[in-house]
């Protein structure tokens, strides 16, 4: 399971072409980027049928956050810096429904036609079902509690954070110490049996089955260097006018 990063852009045309391209779902950023959660929905809606679904990285477990984004429509929700048991509950309290959560039931939601309202069996009695909550691992604090997150009811998938374990704890990537730290992770989303996500790099690594790739930006430079091929970078200089190189 692939996602690929929305990371700055708010056009409707950008998220539809990514969520068309062969991603799984779409990882917009909205921890590290300004956008509001009306330019979101305004993209989600624009192509509910794409062949990725709407996900959503937050800025925190906050009901606040995490209701915007199922509200606008999204089917993942990744939670950043989950250090403690207690924060997990509360990411997924406000993720599902009763009886697993504590998720409201109101007006504004992704009930309508153009998102999810006419889904077999209604939105509001299979979203719980169908919700993906991925937890981040990126502490030192994180990481001593990981066996006892992964075990919590409703927890999707573990997310072992390259750049921020590495921040937080001060382990250079590569070393045995962040090595360590990677497999604390992993050991803990093997133990309780949830899906363990990482970089698209980590692809190779045993026991990783989800992964988040690169932004847009990246995708269309990636895509444009693979449409020129050889012709990449050969532009000629002129041999005459004012532009020809002097002699």
């Amino acid at each position: 399971v692939t996602g690929g990063t929305l990371f700055n852009s708010t056009d409707p045309a950008v998220y539809c072409a990514m969520a068309n391209a062969g991603y799984d779902f779409i990882w917009t950023e909205m921890q590290h980027d300004q956008r509001d959660w009306q330019a979101v929905s305004r993209m989600w809606r624009t192509c509910p049928t794409a062949k990725a679904v709407p996900g959503v990285r937050v800025a925190y477990t906050d009901e606040r956050e995490i209701q915007h984004a199922l509200d606008a429509g999204a089917l993942v929700v990744v939670v950043p810096t989950v250090d403690t048991v207690e924060e997990a509950i509360e990411a997924r309290n406000w993720t599902y429904f009763p009886p697993l959560g504590r998720r409201s039931n109101g007006g504004g939601q992704a009930f309508d036609a153009a998102m999810w309202g006419n889904v077999p069996g209604g939105y509001r009695n299979t979203i719980n079902d169908n919700v993906v909550l991925v937890l981040m691992i990126e502490t030192l604090e994180g990481l001593k509690n990981a066996d006892e997150i992964a075990k919590i009811p409703g927890v999707t998938a573990f997310f072992a954070a390259s750049g921020d374990l590495g921040n937080f704890s001060g382990y250079r990537q590569g070393t045995p110490d962040y090595e360590r730290a990677i497999n604390i992770v992993h050991d803990a989303a093997i133990k309780a049996g949830v899906r363990l996500c990482g970089p698209l790099a980590w692809r190779d690594r045993a026991d990783f089955t989800c992964f988040q790739a690169g932004s847009e930006t990246a995708a269309i430079a990636r895509g444009v260097t693979a449409e020129l091929g050889p012709l990449a970078n050969t532009q000629a200089k002129p041999e005459v006018g004012p532009f020809a190189t002097k002699p």
